[in-house]
């Protein structure tokens, strides 16, 4: 009988967590630019770039 890879379990647990931990994040942001009257949902704060998608996506350039 085949044994159990309980680490790649494990892996896909975090990822699960991880996924939920952004989206409530997203929500409560939604919230609250909803609550300070900016329907676009862009507020100051949130117009920078996020330095950990400018990296993903600087790594997918094909040279």
């Amino acid at each position: 009988m085949a044994r159990d890879n309980y680490s790649y379990k494990k892996y896909q647990r975090e990822l699960t967590k991880k996924k939920k931990k952004e989206e409530k994040m997203q929500r409560k942001l939604d919230k609250k630019n909803l609550a300070n009257g900016s329907p676009d949902g862009v507020s100051g704060e949130s117009a920078a770039p996020n330095p950990i998608e400018t990296l993903n996506v600087q790594d997918n350039k094909v040279e």
